[in-house]
Formats: C-alpha cells, sequence, structure tokens
C-alpha cells in the first residue's frame, strides 16, 4: 500500500527554486569583489576608488526591501518573483555591457531593485506554502546557498576574470536567470495577502530618502569631485529625514516600522550593534581583495581562492554559536567576539609581501571565523524576543539596516582609501589599505559599547536560536 508524499516532499521544487534564487543573489553579491581591479583597468579607473560599484547595489536593496512585501502581497508572490528575476537579470547584462563607471553603477541599482525582491518573496512563499511544523527544515534547506555563495563566488570570479573578462562575472547570472524564470512559471505559487493593507507610502518616502542621500554623503567625503557643501547639506538632509520618519511612525497608525519595536531592549540593542559593527565587516570583502590583488600583487584566481579559508571557518564557527551564548551568555559572547574582530581586522596591517602563506592563510580563516559568529549571535539577540505581531516587520527592517550597513561600509571604504592615498602619497597603495583596516577595525571596536548594554544573563538552553547568515 502506498502512501501519499508529504506536503514538505511536494513543496521540494518550490524550495529548490528559492535556492537557485538565493544563490543567484548571494553569488552575484560575492563574485564581483574580487573582479573590482579588472573593472576599474578596463573602464580607466582607479582600484582603490570602485566602492561605488558595491555600495550601488547594496543601497538598492536596502531602499526597496521595505516596500518588497507589500508588492507581493498587493500584486501576488508569482507576478513579483518572475519581476524580480527579470530585473535582476536585465540588470546583470546592462552591467556586462556598461562602458564607464557610471552606466555600471546605474545597471548594479537596476540589478539590485530584482535582488531586493529576490529572498524576501522567495521567503515569504515558502512560508505560507510549508506547514508550521516543517518551516525549520525548509528555511534549513533553502539557508545553504547562503552559504554555498560566499564559498565559491570570490574564486569563480578570479577564475572568470583571467580566462575570458571581469564582465563575464555578471554573464554567467543569465542563463540562471532564464532556468529560473521558466521554473518559476510553473512553481510559484500565486499568494496574496488574506486581507490588503495600505502602504505607508509617506514614511518609506522619508527612510528611503534618508539611507539614499546619507549614503551618498558618506561616498562623497571621497573626494570624487563632490563639494564639501554637498557632502554637509546631504548629511543634514538625510538626518532630517530620519527624525521625520521617527515623528510621522509615533502618530501613525500603520507605520511602515513601528517605533513599539525599539521597546524590546533585546531588539533595539541588536538592531543598532548591527549597524555600527556591520559598517567595518562591509567593508572587508572589497578590502581583502584589493589588498592581495593591488597590495600584493596576486592575479584574481589567486586572491579569489585566498578567499575561501574566510568563507569556509565562518561555516564552521556557525555552530560554535549556540554553545558560546548557552555557556557565557549574549553580552559577554558579543563583546568579546566584537573585540577579536575589530583586531582581526587591524591585523590586515600585518600582511606583506613577505609574509609566509601560512600565516596568511590562518589570519584569513580566524578573520572569517570570528566575523561569521558575531553575525550569527547579532542576529539572534535582535529577534529572539519579538512577538509574533512583530515578527514580520522586525526582520524586514533587520533585513533594511544589513544591507544598509553593507553599503555604508563600502562606501567608507571607498573614502578612507581616498583620504588616505592622498596623505599617503608616495608610499603606494599597501600603506592606504594598512591605514585603511585599522580605521575600519576601530569602526567595529566602537560597537562593543552598545553590545555593553545587554544584561549579563545567560539565556535557557531552548531559547537560544542559531540564525543563520
Amino acid at each position: 500500500m502506498s502512501t501519499a508524499p508529504s506536503t514538505y516532499t511536494r513543496q521540494r521544487p518550490l524550495l529548490w527554486l528559492v535556492s537557485l534564487a538565493i544563490f543567484m543573489q548571494m553569488l552575484d553579491s560575492t563574485i564581483v569583489n574580487t573582479a573590482l581591479p579588472a573593472m576599474a583597468a578596463s573602464l580607466g579607473e582607479s582600484p582603490l576608488q570602485m566602492q561605488s560599484v558595491v555600495f550601488s547595489y547594496a543601497l538598492a536593496v536596502a531602499t526597496f526591501i521595505p516596500a518588497s512585501g507589500w508588492i507581493a502581497d498587493r500584486y501576488g508572490t508569482r507576478r513579483t518573483f518572475l519581476v524580480a528575476i527579470i530585473l535582476f537579470t536585465l540588470g546583470s547584462l546592462a552591467c556586462a555591457l556598461a562602458q564607464h563607471l557610471h552606466q555600471l553603477v546605474g545597471a548594479r541599482v537596476l540589478q539590485g531593485i530584482g535582488g531586493a525582491m529576490l529572498l524576501p518573496v522567495g521567503r515569504l512563499a515558502v512560508m505560507r506554502s510549508v506547514p508550521r511544523e516543517d518551516f525549520l527544515r525548509a528555511m534549513s534547506f533553502i539557508a545553504i546557498p547562503a552559504l554555498v555563495g560566499p564559498l565559491i563566488g570570490p574564486t569563480l570570479g578570479g577564475w572568470l576574470v583571467e580566462i575570458a573578462s571581469w564582465h563575464w562575472v555578471f554573464l554567467i547570472n543569465l542563463p540562471i536567470g532564464v532556468i529560473g524564470f521558466i521554473a518559476a512559471m510553473k512553481i510559484m505559487p500565486d499568494h496574496y495577502a488574506s486581507h490588503r493593507t495600505r502602504f505607508d507610502l509617506r514614511g518609506y518616502a522619508m527612510l528611503a530618502f534618508a539611507m539614499v542621500v546619507l549614503s551618498l554623503a558618506l561616498d562623497g567625503i571621497s573626494g570624487l569631485g563632490t563639494p564639501h557643501a554637498l557632502v554637509m547639506l546631504m548629511t543634514v538632509a538625510g538626518l532630517a529625514a530620519l527624525v521625520g520618519y521617527w515623528l510621522h511612525a509615533a502618530n501613525s497608525t500603520a507605520p511602515l516600522f513601528s517605533l513599539a519595536l525599539f521597546r524590546v531592549p533585546s531588539y533595539r540593542i541588536g538592531i543598532l550593534g548591527n549597524l555600527f559593527s556591520r559598517i567595518g565587516s562591509s567593508a572587508m570583502p572589497m578590502l581583502i581583495p584589493l589588498l592581495l590583488q593591488v597590495g600584493l600583487g596576486l592575479g584574481p584566481m589567486n586572491a579569489g581562492l585566498m578567499m575561501v579559508p574566510v568563507a569556509a571557518a565562518g561555516m564552521v564557527s556557525k555552530k560554535l554559536a549556540v554553545k558560546l551564548v548557552e555557556r557565557y551568555g549574549y553580552r559577554r559572547v558579543l563583546m568579546t567576539n566584537t573585540v577579536l574582530v575589530g583586531l582581526a581586522m587591524a591585523s590586515f596591517i600585518l600582511m606583506t609581501p613577505g609574509q609566509h602563506l601560512s600565516v596568511r592563510l590562518l589570519q584569513l580563516a580566524f578573520f572569517g571565523a570570528v566575523n561569521s559568529l558575531q553575525f550569527t549571535v547579532m542576529n539572534t539577540v535582535t529577534l529572539r524576543d519579538l512577538d509574533r505581531e512583530f515578527a514580520s516587520s522586525g526582520n524586514s527592517l533587520l533585513s533594511m539596516v544589513m544591507m544598509l550597513a553593507a553599503g555604508f561600509g563600502a562606501a567608507a571604504a571607498g573614502s578612507l582609501l581616498a583620504a588616505f592615498g592622498t596623505q599617503l602619497e608616495g608610499h603606494g597603495a599597501t600603506a592606504a589599505l594598512h591605514a585603511t583596516f585599522l580605521c575600519v577595525g576601530a569602526i567595529t571596536l566602537t560597537s562593543t559599547l552598545i553590545f555593553w548594554q545587554l544584561p549579563d544573563t545567560k539565556p535557557e538552553p531552548r531559547e537560544v536560536e542559531h540564525v543563520a547568515e
């Protein structure tokens, strides 16, 4: 007598589809960094001033993430997911065809708009299709590409640059996008919201404006022809928009992100700690390949291979997070590990051409381990105390902050490189890179003051969650 397949088994095609979309997005976010020096040479730009290629994508994702859930509820998950694949794939093609840096940045923004909807809408479709008892298993399944993408992305990017050209780090998305689109036409369920809600357009406009102008102001500090008066004006305007949103959310019955989220102490501390800690961490995926290629003279392929220990050690360290938190508590783990992350970043000033390979690999692995542990514990402490009413919006805000910090990190790295490139002129690009590593390490260390505010208590073992990046 045959038994009917379980609901989880019937949803396997959907899980594979969402995994493919996540893999495409995560691969793209890591494959680009190794190709930046080659892009700079092709476009006639300085390799130390290519941060706009990275931060424009992250900023576009951060800006459109808050709207992605409402769009899927309003127009359906299938239609939204298909549009997201189209935008991401067309953006990839436009990146490959770009002849100037400004064209490449514009194409990355188009990519980012599609990427902003891929992961949230895919996750939403899984949430509404998989039974609650199978949800954890399903989310663990689709989290695998998020780990595999960063593992192979830098090496694949370096290999494509060496055997072909940097254009192929974007062209590789085209067949994946076509396969994903065809599969989504048949597999993606078309879920709508049970009742339509009014989108907080006024709050969204203020929040998006604040994110964009503050990011542009931080990038403008690099001195690439942006007048200081304009940088100051954008900074003030961005801060004013944030204050405007805060006042709006305090009086609105249905704000984009309720201020009640910040009444939860662990969420308040976790979200702010995420923002400041990730600024330094988000600069590293761009800075390390630059140091390896521009500073140490490695080829793109070898530079990509050197990033494997970072990702591999990060995957291993995630398994330690739960045990460490159970034994020492969130506060002690985060304060200690934040110091270790900052010191690991600063230690890259010791990376020189004469350094032994084994020491270099150990240094990269150590950074990958403590950095990954930081992300896992930060995410867990941020979300663990939210009740069901605020779980969705709290998670969306965390996702937005993560991408915003990624944009801030790339912009800050570019600004620091430009400043030190001028001050240390004559000492070479390596000196500017080393000074920048010291600064991003110091930026990360400051977030220790935020995690210091966590209560010094050990959670019950059943309360500890392992939140995969």
